[in-house]
């Protein structure tokens, strides 16, 4: 077998389906970790020879991502969300790349669909991510909610989009929001341990303003997220305002 396509899922029986018909031709096995979904997640993943995995379904899905990588067989391994969709160009430059590699594993850019648009400026695209890497050669670290996979020996790049829909609306995209920063801010509150008052301070000045401030003018400005306009405009508002938030969050957690 050459690609193994892994996933970690709980409750996606909305994107699972989109996810798996765009890479059934190219896998020769798809290895599924589900955090024991109460959907129809399952059910419609064996529709696709799906090996599946169930499991609980931990605060960190990456957890469950290097479960399912644990679990591949195949010579290449390619890491997927079940919001995410690989092109007709992307597969088959993965089909070509296999057959004649130039490292251990390859970034890929990816196309993030926000608001009915792909996000293109803003420093939304190319969104570049570590995908497609040989097994054995990569692995997550388990930390981080945004983390890549590290990649024991070269890394090079393909030119082909992975798409991303990460959003059904608004709503659905401030849920996700608010969850991310509950685990940033139980990274902020390990930042603060064993630092001194001045530390402290200036670790809280960071979070409420300064960050807020940088990641805003950098989007929106210097990398021209308003050329999206009013989607990117909110995407580089609310990526800004998650510092403030998080901190916040912490702060509430640890009274």
């Amino acid at each position: 077998m050459n690609i193994s396509v892994v996933l970690a899922t709980y409750n996606e029986e909305k994107n699972i389906e989109r996810c798996l018909k765009s890479v059934e031709e190219l896998a020769d096995e798809i290895v599924i970790v589900d955090g024991s979904s109460t959907d129809k997640t399952v059910e419609i993943a064996k529709k696709f020879n799906a090996k599946v995995h169930v499991t609980d379904n931990p605060p960190n899905f990456h957890i469950n991502k290097q479960k399912a990588i644990d679990h591949a067989k195949s010579e290449w391994i390619l890491q997927m969300d079940a919001d995410e969709v690989v092109s007709p160009e992307l597969a088959k430059e993965i089909e070509q790349v296999i057959k004649n590699p130039t490292a251990e594993g390859y970034w890929m850019p990816r196309k993030n669909y926000f608001l009915n648009k792909f996000l293109m400026k803003g420093g939304q695209y190319p969104d570049y991510t570590v995908r497609l890497y040989r097994r054995g050669k990569g692995r997550l670290p388990q930390k981080d909610v945004h983390e890549q996979a590290i990649i024991e020996g070269k890394v090079d790049y393909l030119k082909s989009p992975l798409l991303h829909y990460p959003y059904r609306d608004f709503s659905h995209y401030y849920m996700k929001w608010k969850r991310y920063n509950e685990l940033f801010a139980k990274q902020i509150k390990q930042e603060l341990d064993n630092k001194n008052f001045f530390g402290k301070c200036i670790i809280t000045v960071g979070y409420l303003f300064l960050k807020p401030t940088h990641w805003f003018l950098t989007t929106y400005i210097r990398h021209k997220g308003f050329y999206d306009l009013w989607p990117g405009f909110v995407f580089s508002l609310f990526s800004a305002l998650r510092f403030p938030a998080s901190y916040l969050i912490m702060l509430k957690d640890n009274k």
